[in-house]
């Protein structure tokens, strides 16, 4: 099995950043996201980072990236988890919206398993922050047509992991990491 993980918007995507400009999404999603592939390479899984880069590749490229792999070693042999850092409001002024939350696409795929099992691990190591679900259907995950989880073959995920918007939430973050811009 090859676990994707994507990180996320680049370096000087417009606007991915706190109000103060200090909380940058592409250089939590890109620690955050080294730190997950080690510790799955660690556990002996297949585990590769999707965008090495820092800047901001296309989603089309995103995909083609998985779809390659795909295409050679079968769609239902890989999973693409992609990682961000959720906003809200005008970005000049803190809001007080948090949670954490997983996307799928539209409709029931295999995409809703994976995103079962992740919201699962949330529950467990996240047992104070508040999840942002969508029980119309059944399961907690969010269907949207996000590009990557529309046009990846494998089964692909988005998760939101707390809002950088929110200065006490981005505080605690901070506090508990390494992680500043």
């Amino acid at each position: 099995m090859k676990i994707f993980i994507d990180n996320g918007h680049g370096q000087f995507t417009a606007g991915k950043r706190s109000p103060d400009g200090e909380f940058r999404e592409y250089h939590y999603n890109r620690e955050i996201a080294k730190r997950i592939v080690s510790d799955l390479q660690d556990r002996g899984y297949d585990a590769e980072l999707l965008v090495p880069e820092l800047d901001d590749i296309p989603l089309k490229e995103r995909c083609r990236r998985v779809n390659a792999w795909c295409l050679i070693h079968g769609k239902q042999n890989a999973i693409c988890v992609s990682i961000h850092f959720n906003a809200h409001g005008n970005g000049v002024e803190w809001t007080e919206a948090s949670g954490w939350s997983i996307y799928t696409s539209k409709g029931k795929t295999a995409a809703d398993a994976l995103a079962d099992c992740i919201a699962e691990a949330a529950k467990k190591y996240l047992p104070n922050m508040k999840k942002r679900a969508d029980w119309s259907d059944g399961d907690i995950d969010i269907e949207e047509d996000f590009y990557i989880l529309r046009h990846t073959m494998c089964p692909a995920v988005l998760s939101e992991n707390g809002f950088m918007t929110n200065y006490h939430k981005r505080q605690i973050i901070k506090r508990n990491s390494v992680l500043s811009s």
